[in-house]
């Protein structure tokens, strides 16, 4: 068979199935296969290669794979997050694009901190903001937590092949830990994409419904539940004119907002992501 001509099949397929964005994800499942790049893959099909039977078989299965709704990183092994190639699976929480946005905040705060700043990453999930701070502000020392147990082989295998310098704990923020002792008013950042989808409510992506871990998707039944205890983390962390940001469902901005001016928080700002939605907020620790 042609490339072009199992490219347009599987297209045909993933379309099908629902899936929106079933051009590309043939193309990169496929590519996957060849062990190519996307660019390459083109090309290859521009040029009429044809695809060899094994991969042909591997191609198809995969394309029959994602149909059911298999995410495509689960799929590939891979999820993409900033400068970051992050191996993710089965039980650990899919980095969102949405998300670059929020740590941006997170690193561009860290980046004016003279000398060796300290940031603390709340629900690290896969690891991809705390590897991203730990990266792109390498003078910075980045610890992270996580309370799901599935998601820790994922995580270690990321922090390690990043070589980033991430003191990493197991565990729930709500418990009292000797390192958050420790740390307590020394941190210039937090951040954190925590659970914030009410437990009632259902999440409009199959693949997110079907596979991503509950620990990392579900706050309580509003939603909330881990925001108030960031936020109460937070104020035991930072030092003061610290920064705080944490991101939330687009319909949570004025109530996270609201949350952290009772709980005192200075300079509060609802941040919107590259669609317009409100997507994060930020504050500061007053001095």
């Amino acid at each position: 068979m042609l490339l072009s001509e199992l490219l347009s099949r599987g297209t045909s397929i993933l379309s099908e199935a629902g899936i929106d964005s079933a051009e590309v994800d043939a193309q990169l499942l496929t590519a996957h296969v060849l062990g190519v790049s996307r660019g390459e893959l083109l090309a290859k099909a521009f040029a009429r290669d044809e695809v060899l039977e094994q991969d042909l078989v591997r191609v198809e299965e995969l394309f029959q794979k994602r149909s059911s709704r298999v995410p495509l990183q689960h799929l590939t092994g891979v999820a993409y997050f900033r400068n970051l190639e992050l191996q993710v699976g089965p039980g650990v929480f899919i980095p969102r694009p949405e998300t670059e946005g929020v740590a941006d905040l997170a690193v561009q705060a860290l980046r004016v901190v003279p000398g060796e700043p300290i940031a603390v990453d709340l629900c690290t999930g896969s690891g991809a903001i705390a590897i991203s701070l730990a990266t792109e502000v390498p003078q910075a020392h980045v610890y992270a937590w996580e309370l799901n147990s599935d998601s820790e082989p994922w995580l270690r295998r990321n922090i390690e092949a990043n070589h980033a310098r991430v003191g990493l704990v197991m565990g729930d923020i709500a418990d009292d830990h000797e390192l958050f002792d420790e740390l307590a008013g020394r941190v210039d950042v937090v951040i954190s994409n925590p659970p914030y989808i009410p437990t009632w409510a259902v999440p409009r992506d199959v693949e997110v419904q079907l596979h991503d871990p509950d620990l990392a998707l579900y706050g309580g039944e509003d939603g909330m539940d881990v925001i108030r205890i960031v936020s109460k983390r937070a104020m035991q962390l930072l030092k003061p004119g610290g920064f705080l940001v944490v991101e939330h469902a687009d319909t949570q901005g004025q109530l996270v907002a609201d949350l952290f001016e009772l709980d005192g928080w200075a300079s509060i700002s609802i941040h919107k992501d590259l669609t317009g939605k409100d997507r994060s907020v930020s504050a500061f620790k007053a001095s």
